[in-house]
């Protein structure tokens, strides 16, 4: 049975009227045949469509053979006319996207020479792989370029040249293929065979971002967004941007100088602390000189200011330093620290006896324990 695919015929079709020729059970839900559709079956990078049929909810289309089948959650009656109504909106968005790819795609074919080796469309982004290496500093102008597209309204034309003309039909494609090819074509910036749904014109993709390109198998893969996607990630990163620019005191337009101010305000403030950090360690293990072994709870260290006390402490006691740091409600980070002997008995009783784990050298012992300080006084007393 073969389907007539009026989302060729016109791809901005929301609503329509078929004849159910088929529906049998399936695995999981019903697969329903139409004499015509405008439900797009997954393929070429693009998802399926979804929506309803005589109100039952379609979930997937898919298309075998000639025909399109359509999964359903409830049957339909064999014969019956039926109203389909697709989820527009999925639709549009897709649209914007593949057209939108499809402007970049050609552009950098251009320009590089570069093929287009994989397209997926996420939910929030649209990522493409090229087959070769796209300099970082070339995205501005790419970007540039792909937008001039959209604000020209170019009227995108989508058309199956006949065994005649295709081989006089310039475009791109993975493989050789066989009649019939569809052609997608934006004038002046792409040609490409493709078997998705696109926008009438460029004007209506809206918006190009290009978010990143990074090395990927040899060649690169490129993240985007287009139209509405495009606009909520801009919206989402300018309320960001607007927040620090509240936080910093700047203008909106300079928060990056700002930030690398702040980075470096903090980064010579560490400084300042880590040398007053090891005084304070230096007066903390000179009370403990030739003390033998030493239990010492300290609050607010890290695990490196931890093992750093207890490297200070170890240098002066004569015996084992163990420095916990933390609170009953957390737990404890800890480091046993000896100048001699081997500590990897104790750690391992301690953490068993302690609800911790933790592991490193003979000489040294790191980790967190999940108790009281209480219990860990107890432990240490024995």
């Amino acid at each position: 049975m073969e389907t007539k695919k009026l989302y060729y015929v016109d791809p901005h079709m929301a609503q329509f009227s078929a004849r159910v020729l088929s529906c049998k059970a399936g695995e999981a839900n019903f697969e329903v045949i139409l004499d015509q559709t405008a439900f797009y079956p997954e393929g070429g990078g693009q998802a399926a469509d979804t929506g309803t049929l005589g109100g039952v909810r379609v979930l997937d289309t898919r298309e075998k053979d000639d025909a399109i089948i359509h999964f359903c959650d409830g049957a339909l009656t064999v014969g019956d006319t039926v109203e389909g109504i697709i989820d527009y909106d999925l639709r549009f968005d897709r649209m914007q996207q593949h057209t939108g790819e499809h402007i970049v795609s050609g552009l950098i074919n251009a320009r590089w020479g570069f093929h287009n080796t994989g397209f997926h469309m996420g939910t929030e982004s649209t990522t493409i792989d090229f087959d070769g290496v796209i300099p970082p500093e070339a995205l501005p102008g790419i970007e540039l370029q792909a937008n001039e597209a959209i604000w020209k309204n170019l009227a995108v034309r989508c058309w199956i040249p006949t065994p005649d003309e295709l081989p006089g039909v310039a475009y791109r494609t993975k493989r050789a293929l066989p009649w019939p090819v569809r052609i997608v074509e934006v004038p002046g910036y792409d040609s490409c065979a493709c078997c998705g749904t696109h926008t009438a014109f460029t004007g209506e993709v809206g918006l190009i971002k290009l978010l990143s390109a990074i090395p990927f198998r040899g060649g690169t893969r490129m993240e985007m967004a287009c139209g509405r996607r495009a606009l909520n990630i801009l919206n989402t990163a300018f309320e960001q941007n607007r927040q620090v620019s509240q936080a910093f005191s700047a203008k909106m337009q300079e928060t990056g100088e700002a930030a690398r101010k702040m980075n470096e305000a903090l980064a010579a403030q560490k400084y300042r602390i880590t040398g007053l950090e090891k005084q304070i360690f230096a007066g903390i293990s000179a009370g403990y000189a030739e003390k033998g072994d030493v239990l010492h709870f300290e609050e607010g260290l890290d695990n490196v200011a931890v093992r750093e006390l207890a490297d200070a402490i170890a240098g002066l006691c004569g015996g084992t330093a163990a420095v916990f740091s933390g609170s009953d409600e957390n737990g404890y980070a800890f480091c046993l620290v000896s100048r001699s002997g081997d500590l990897r008995q104790l750690g391992k009783e301690m953490t068993k006896a302690l609800n911790g784990r933790g592991g490193g050298k003979p000489i040294f012992q790191q980790g967190r324990v999940s108790a009281c300080r209480t219990q860990i006084e107890e432990f240490f007393r024995k």
